[in-house]
């Protein structure tokens, strides 16, 4: 197994920043991903909230990012990352579904994903129709209407833009305000092409032939059942952490979410965690990048420990 100062599980802006920092620090580091780097900024058009740009597109961030994390050295390698653990002489152990690795130290980073309504006819119309990604699939929408099911920061950003490519966007949620940023709110009900539908949920996302005809939804004040005609559906309503690999650790809560300290430590001495998949309030690309700057600087000093502890030895 070839061995590494640190491991960073996840290439998301968070992991990138922590490579960087360590790569920086003249540590030996590899990422290690199952996608490409950038992780969910490659699936947003635009992005308006990151110091020093007015506007930047999403895959072009990651793009300066991973060039930034790859400079000193860093190095990067697919898969899917399926068990970690801590061996007797204080390094790590990391087994992919392609390699295993050994390290001084785990930055676990591999965020979190889009969660399922978990409603008949989601799984089966999935990439029929279906969609968690605007940016991905809004083209294929062109001149017809859609709808999207959500009501926070992702669900009125994505419906804002795919109301630029089709003809209408019918937004439902589940309560009877959003939870959106105001000035994402406003761009959304100044929107001609965008209309809501409140306190509704979907209890039905319909079929014919093999591709999505619509929504069956139930107003949760009224009962009053309806069927929504469109052609896609974009659904926002949540996240769940990827943390399978690590549950057996001990360092996560009953949701599966990493809890750290405000230094990225787990309860287990050299695994750091950053980003989306700690317990904490806001997931924001620009936490991440801070979290992963304090993890990558963490990383460094207890490299520095365990190699005195080798020498010593």
């Amino acid at each position: 197994m070839k061995h590494y100062d640190t491991i960073i599980i996840g290439a998301g802006p968070g992991g990138m920043t922590a490579a960087t920092y360590t790569s920086r620090a003249n540590m030996s580091v590899l990422m290690i991903d199952r996608g490409i780097y950038g992780g969910q900024m490659n699936n947003t058009a635009e992005i308006e909230n990151y110091p020093g740009f007015d506007l930047v597109l999403g895959p072009d961030l990651s793009e300066k990012m991973y060039a930034s994390a790859t400079k000193f050295g860093a190095e990067y390698a697919f898969g899917t990352v399926t068990h970690v653990e801590a061996l007797e002489n204080g390094t790590w152990h990391v087994v992919t579904d392609m390699d295993e690795y050994e390290s001084n130290s785990v930055i676990v980073a591999t965020g979190a994903a889009y969660k399922e309504l978990g409603v008949p006819g989601e799984k089966a119309l999935l990439g029929r129709g279906v969609s968690y990604c605007a940016v991905c699939d809004g083209g294929f929408f062109r001149g017809q209407e859609v709808v999207v099911v959500g009501g926070g920061d992702s669900a009125i950003e994505e419906a804002t833009y795919l109301a630029g490519i089709v003809d209408h966007v019918t937004v439902i949620h589940r309560r009877d305000t959003l939870r959106a940023q105001k000035i994402l709110q406003d761009r959304a009900f100044a929107n001609e092409k965008i209309d809501f539908v409140w306190n509704t949920v979907v209890e039905e996302i319909v079929d014919a032939d093999n591709k999505v005809a619509g929504v069956n939804v139930v107003d949760m004040v009224t009962n009053e059942k309806k069927f929504i005609p469109a052609a896609g559906v974009f659904i926002y309503v949540g996240v769940l952490p990827v943390s399978e690999p690590f549950t057996d650790l001990g360092v996560t809560d009953q949701a599966g979410w990493v809890i750290t300290d405000d230094g990225m430590r787990t309860n287990r001495p050299g695994l750091f965690a950053i980003g989306d998949i700690r317990d904490k309030a806001l997931r924001q690309i620009t936490t991440a990048v801070g979290d992963g700057a304090i993890a990558g600087q963490n990383a460094f000093a207890h490299n520095e420990e365990v190699k005195s502890a080798q020498l010593q030895n």
